[in-house]
């Protein structure tokens, strides 16, 4: 195991029993966990994005600030719905914002997940093309977006120009060196894992995938990344591809860990996030650390991955929040291999 980060989706409640009451709390809370980790030493800061939800949906203002905030680590989502994306401002966007973090984005994107709302995509003014689906657009949108982002000129320049234009087609700014190569895809599907390895994109593997076979949730996602990995040394790229894969993980060290998660140890369980497509869901984890390491070791999929990225409960505040990725990063991960 290479590296270590956490995910949180950001989720805000103005229960009074949360710790993450609005959408400023969640957006400030999110930098202040960043900067934390930081400290800790963890390897990354990623964040879901959802839209209609009182989560986390609009991620570059957030990855900028929390890049101003921060020197050392990566900062990533996991992921943007491409599906809601205008591709080229998010390409200004994503290059503004990675220039603000000295290069240290890591965009997940993807097709998305069920929304809050019937085709929210829609509300953002698109629409599949003519036998087209969702997914496809959202591929579409993708292409577009992994096009852009290599700094290419392909935009006519005005022969009247407000200001001078450097000679030739004329690209989108401001432009991030490097950025292309780090961009990943989350995939839910064998099939899109080899997909995206083709277009040389990094793979993201969450806590769930479409069951394609019926083995438990990691045999699966461990094959998932496998076929990744064969169809990017097919597709003859230079660089070594990352993997992450995602996990609910918590280390009991203290009175207040057990009485959060004592008792939530799960199971894998099969259902239904979308009709007609039945998903593995995949167990969470709460032990003391001594168990958990023995359990880890044995998740195939956390063995394939280089980086694995702890889901965080985000409402129970920063404080306890660093204090849980803390206990990770202190009494399991070196167990792991890490560092």
């Amino acid at each position: 195991m290479k590296k270590i980060g956490f995910l949180s989706f950001g989720h805000w409640s103005p229960s009074p029993q949360s710790g993450t009451r609005s959408g400023a709390d969640a957006l400030l809370q999110s930098i202040d966990l960043a900067v934390a980790a930081e400290e800790l030493g963890a390897d990354g800061a990623y964040f879901r994005v959802h839209h209609f939800a009182r989560q986390l949906g609009s991620p570059f203002p957030l990855l900028a600030a929390a890049g101003a905030k921060t020197k050392r680590i990566e900062l990533g989502t996991a992921v943007i719905d491409m599906r809601y994306e205008n591709p080229l401002y998010m390409a200004e966007d994503a290059g503004s914002a990675d220039l603000i973090a000295g290069s240290r984005l890591q965009l997940g994107i993807s097709r998305g997940s069920p929304e809050q709302v019937i085709d929210g995509w829609r509300y953002f003014g698109y629409v599949p093309e003519e036998g087209k689906t969702d997914a496809d657009m959202a591929r579409q949108h993708a292409e577009v977006f992994l096009d852009v982002i290599q700094g290419k000129g392909f935009a006519q320049p005005n022969p009247r120009p407000m200001f001078p234009n450097p000679p030739g087609l004329l690209r989108l700014e401001p432009f991030s060196e490097g950025l292309r190569d780090r961009i990943w895809w989350g995939a839910a599907t064998d099939a899109t894992a080899i997909w995206a390895a083709k277009l040389g994109m990094n793979l993201q593997s969450s806590t769930l995938k479409f069951d394609e076979s019926g083995e438990p949730f990691h045999v699966q996602q461990a094959k998932q990344i496998r076929a990744f990995r064969a169809a990017w040394k097919e597709a003859g790229h230079k660089r070594e591809p990352r993997v992450s894969v995602s996990r609910s993980i918590f280390a009991l060290v203290n009175d207040m860990d057990r009485a959060y998660f004592g008792s939530s140890e799960s199971q894998d369980h099969f259902g239904y996030i979308e009709p007609q497509k039945i998903a593995v869901f995949g167990r969470s984890y709460a032990a003391e650390p001594g168990v958990l390491v023995k359990q880890l070791k044995e998740d195939e999929a956390i063995a394939e991955a280089d980086t694995l990225l702890l889901t965080v409960p985000n409402q129970l505040g920063v404080a306890y929040n660093t204090h849980v990725i803390e206990s990770i990063l202190k009494h399991v991960a070196p167990g792991l291999g890490w560092r």
